[in-house]
């Protein structure tokens, strides 16, 4: 396929998208406003650990979280422009920075094309975290929808979405623009994902559409514990990076995936058997990537 064909039904395909997002998004503020969506924040670990147990959906952050590394910042490094870049990553992900305008600050000094994505993606797949294939594996085999809301690319995290078994349809991420001839246009601007509290409007979007009863955010940054409420429960995760303010502010604050798999086995014991067989299918987890 050519560039040009490629950029032009990327450009369908997102637009179709945005439209539809933000007609349900604005629905469901809507509802939230009238005092329709409600959600009690839990106040204890315990009553966490018990919603996470219980949980009918997950939405997992990816850059820090699913992936071990922050996907712009290791995009900056390949291109040679990582030390600007990386600095305003942690602002961003501390909350002392808006995201939206660390998004834009961050891609206006990496300004990539779409032969400098594609050789990106080519050279450093993403890297899983140990541990969260097994996780979504068995979250998966019990019947619990599983999301990606990420504050990253669509053009790499489908590809961390595909190592999963997560349709396309459950990722919700941002979108780059390019002219026709490849040079980087910019971004979808207006992308729910591309602005602080928009990972929260997600979130209130599924359950107003799917009716979720207890529905669970895992992350490692800002925006990712901001989404509690509407999400049900918030679990901070520090595998990968460490935030203070996520890590203070979080009632359910772990360092590792087996936590959350040990965490399933109280109200599951029949999983034990497969936690087992997936510990062995996943031997390599720690490297795991997906192919382009």
């Amino acid at each position: 396929m050519s560039v040009n064909m490629k950029v032009i039904e990327e450009t369908i395909e997102n637009n179709k998208m945005l439209q539809s997002t933000k007609i349900v998004a604005n629905k469901t503020l809507s509802l939230h406003t009238n005092g329709i969506s409600v959600c009690k924040i839990p106040s204890t670990e315990a009553e966490v650990r018990e919603i996470w147990r219980n949980a009918d959906a997950v939405c997992f952050d990816v850059d820090s979280t699913v992936c071990e590394d922050e996907g712009i910042d290791e995009l900056a490094e390949f291109l040679g422009k990582s030390d600007e870049v990386i600095e305003i990553t942690h602002q961003a992900m501390s909350g002392n920075l808006d995201f939206h305008q660390a998004l834009m600050k961050r891609l206006e000094i990496i300004h990539p094309s779409l032969q400098e994505i594609q050789s990106f993606i080519r050279a450093r797949p993403p890297r899983l975290t140990p541990g969260i294939r097994e996780l979504i594996a068995i979250l998966q085999k019990r019947g619990t929808q599983v999301y990606l809301v990420s504050g990253g690319f669509m053009s790499v995290i489908k590809h961390v979405g595909a190592a999963l078994n997560i349709p396309t349809d459950n990722i919700f991420c941002n979108r780059l623009k390019f002219y026709y001839d490849g040079r980087f246009s910019g971004f979808e601007e207006n992308a729910l994902t591309a602005h602080s509290g928009g990972k929260r409007e997600i979130i209130r979007m599924l359950k107003e559409k799917h009716q979720y009863k207890r529905i669970v955010m895992v992350g490692d940054g800002a925006t990712d514990m901001e989404t509690c409420p509407p999400a049900d429960a918030f679990v901070g995760f520090g595998g990968n990076a460490i935030r203070e303010a996520v890590k203070k502010g979080s009632k359910l604050f772990v360092t590792s995936f087996q936590e959350l798999i040990d965490e399933l086995k109280i109200n599951y014991p029949s999983y034990s058997r497969h936690l087992s067989e997936s510990a062995s299918s996943s031997s390599d987890d720690g490297n795991g990537s997906s192919s382009d």
